[in-house]
């Protein structure tokens, strides 16, 4: 009876449009009164003790420095050094796209970003190319989702937090997997371009490769800082996101020239709006989990899935959940409220918690290009003005492919964990 009126509830009121955090408060609230005898004040508690947490502050902090790269400077830069790298290979703008946004996901944490500072300048130029619009969108939006997967990685700080487990591993991990997705991503576009006579091919010049990497040498840095740090034991993750913050605003201003205080507060401004919705989503997340906890549902869950008897098709029906999770809520609530349900499961079957967070995050990611959700679908498509029906057509191939890496990453752990071992 729980059950059936918390997540009734839930989607009742996602279905007329409320957003998810008010969804997930709300039916939290109403099922509590109508089923518990559990004081309301035990949402609130769980609430504040869930966002009580120094891992927590990364949130912000990364999303500070994301904004502060794209107004200083530092993803043009990235670009432009991608552009010398691999614009001279067929389907040029569309590989900058997706190049560039690998090299920004190591500095921001965030899909979304990734796209507005990739997108708004890439999907113009591949426009005057003679890219379909709608291909050039959608190449963007996919190649966006590799900001949550290669470190450092805002959904990576909410499981680690959520499942207690490192950060840092989480991070570690995320790298191999991040880069698979760009090579694939990668190939589709090669093929696409190859088929559809898409771009204009430029000729390799090695000296240019080299006056654009000496003028970017202070982004590409910006990884090797933060990464360098925290796996050299200088600082922690959040500590890493706050050097980041530091060291924009010094290339910014001292370096490139191009941050100003007005860009500084404008960049703050951006940040404190985002980061009070992420903020209030993630404490009613917690509520609702805890909740869903004390109502036993993850062990009745759990005990329901293990009686599969087949480990494999235990992950495919995994998979396939988290898949349909993500088309419909977005990353972070989802982490949050499916962590503890899901981890137990896997746990019972050998996968570990750090495979497992990458598993999720890319499952989660796909979620990011899929309707109705799709955030990167609606930023892409704000960018370029093309429908968000006509991008999703476009993007079937490259969702394709990344289902491809997600079954590898499944079932094959060294693809993440394997690092951990090595190094």
């Amino acid at each position: 009876m729980k059950i059936l009126v918390l997540f009734g509830t839930m989607f009742l009121l996602m279905m007329i449009g409320s957003p998810i955090a008010v969804a997930l408060g709300v039916a939290t609230m109403v099922t509590m009164t109508a089923t518990t005898n559990i004081s309301l004040t035990t949402m609130s508690t769980a609430c504040l003790s869930g966002l009580d947490s120094f891992p927590l502050m990364a949130i912000p902090f990364f999303m500070l420095a994301g904004n502060l790269m794209k107004s200083g400077g530092i993803s043009r830069r990235i670009l432009d050094f991608a552009d010398a790298v691999v614009g001279w290979v067929t389907g040029s703008v569309g590989m900058v796209t997706v190049v560039a946004s690998m090299f920004f996901a190591a500095l921001s944490g965030s899909s979304p970003a990734t796209v507005t500072a990739i997108g708004g300048i890439t999907i113009p130029e591949m426009k005057e190319e003679g890219y379909d619009p709608a291909y050039a969108t959608a190449i963007t939006a996919a190649a966006g989702t590799i900001g949550v997967i290669i470190p450092p990685s805002i959904p990576f700080v909410i499981y680690g937090v959520a499942a207690q487990c490192s950060i840092s591993d989480l991070f570690l991990a995320g790298i191999i997997p991040g880069i698979l997705i760009g090579v694939v991503l990668m190939i589709v576009n090669y093929v696409t371009a190859k088929k559809c006579g898409f771009g204009h091919t430029k000729k390799f010049h090695a000296g240019h490769l080299l006056r654009t990497l000496g003028d970017s040498i202070w982004a590409l840095l910006v990884p090797v800082i933060i990464l360098g740090g925290i796996y050299g034991g200088i600082f922690t993750p959040t500590e890493s996101a706050v050097a980041a913050i530091i060291y924009s605003i010094f290339v910014g201003v001292f370096i490139y020239h191009e941050l100003d205080l007005k860009s500084i507060l404008e960049a703050f401004k951006e940040t404190a709006l985002i980061n009070g919705q992420t903020t209030f989503l993630v404490g009613i997340s917690m509520a609702f989990a805890r909740f869903l906890t004390m109502s036993q549902v993850p062990g009745t869950l759990a005990k329901g899935i293990l009686g599969i008897s087949n480990p494999i098709a235990i992950l495919l029906v995994i998979n396939l959940f988290l898949l349909v999770v993500g088309c419909f809520i977005d990353n972070i609530s989802s982490t949050v409220i499916l962590t503890p349900i899901l981890l137990p499961i896997v746990a019972g079957i050998g996968m570990s918690p750090i495979q497992f967070g990458i598993v999720m995050t890319v499952n989660l990611a796909i979620g990011f290009i899929t309707p109705p959700y799709g955030c990167n679908l609606f930023f892409a498509s704000a960018i370029s003005n093309v429908s968000v029906v006509d991008i999703a057509k476009k993007i079937l191939p490259m969702i394709g492919v990344m289902l491809i890496v997600l079954m590898a990453l499944t079932f094959i752990p060294a693809l993440s964990i394997g690092i951990l071992d090595f190094l």
